[in-house]
């Protein structure tokens, strides 16, 4: 129990030593005012076509709550590892009482709460703008939107956003215990596109005849994350609920995938030779 109550205080202070950081780096800082400046050149951009304006502040924001926070994803996540090495402040970390479990673990809690932060403010941010369209619409206008302005369900995409950025944080974490940054983003990346698209591989053997093959993509397909189920962005958008179901069996994947990248990571990681 002691030892455990130790872990768990020291992953605290590495996460909180990373929160610190990133929150002092101004990438995050620029990303959120430019969401800010996104959402409400969305409102201008809207004006443009007539009758469907929330549908398209909608769709821009929580397109951008979703890029946004995958660029702090990759240009903070890939250089969580090598930053110490090139810094060699990863000898000092390692000599003291912090074992490579708990330094990984609080590297990756860290990121987390910078992003839950981030994305916090790109929320509010975002529904500041909503908020300000509803008062500003005539009963006509809002009568025929699919959805109130500030729909509550958005919450549910954005719930989602956050846990794919989770995920994709982790395999940032993974790459980057390996291998350069530049590579580690080019991958993160790689995997992000694949992920959203990784649906496509299942129907891949209507296609083709080749049962090798066929063998192969189905494989690739299980092993690649399956970022499809994310992404609830039009049914919200058009006022359609998505299922509990959907989002706690969307959660489950996520934090399954999220362990099983964890502990490759560790695993790897136990493996480098810092001498």
């Amino acid at each position: 129990m002691i030892s455990l109550k130790t872990s768990a205080r020291t992953i605290a202070v590495v996460a909180a030593a990373v929160f610190k950081e990133s929150v002092r780096d101004r990438v995050p800082v620029s990303v959120v005012a430019f969401t800010v400046l996104l959402m409400a050149m969305s409102y201008l951009i809207a004006q443009l076509t007539a009758g469907q304006d929330l549908k398209i502040i909608k769709d821009l924001g929580l397109a951008a709550l979703s890029i946004f926070g995958l660029m702090i994803t990759v240009f903070i996540g890939i250089s969580l590892v090598s930053k110490e090495v090139e810094r060699r402040s990863i000898y000092a970390l390692l000599s003291k009482p912090v074992t490579r479990e708990e330094f990984l673990i609080g590297k990756y809690l860290g990121l987390v709460t910078t992003l839950a932060v981030n994305l916090g403010a790109m929320t509010l941010a975002f529904y500041g703008v909503l908020f300000y369209i509803d008062q500003s619409a005539s009963e006509a206008m809002r009568a025929a939107w699919p959805a109130p302005a500030t729909d509550p369900r958005l919450l549910t995409a954005i719930v989602l956003i956050f846990a794919e950025l989770m995920l994709i944080t982790a395999v940032a974490l993974f790459f980057s215990t390996f291998s350069s940054p530049l590579l580690a983003a080019a991958l993160t990346l790689a995997l992000w596109v694949a992920g959203h698209f990784n649906a496509d591989l299942r129907q891949f053997e209507t296609v083709v005849d080749a049962q090798p093959l066929v063998y192969l993509t189905r494989a690739v397909y299980y092993l690649l994350p399956n970022l499809a189920p994310f992404n609830v962005k039009a049914e919200v958008v058009h006022g359609i609920a998505v299922e509990r179901s959907h989002v706690l069996l969307t959660l489950s994947y996520a934090g399954v995938y999220i362990s099983a990248l964890l502990l490759m990571a560790v695993a790897v990681f136990r493996r480098r030779d810092f001498k």
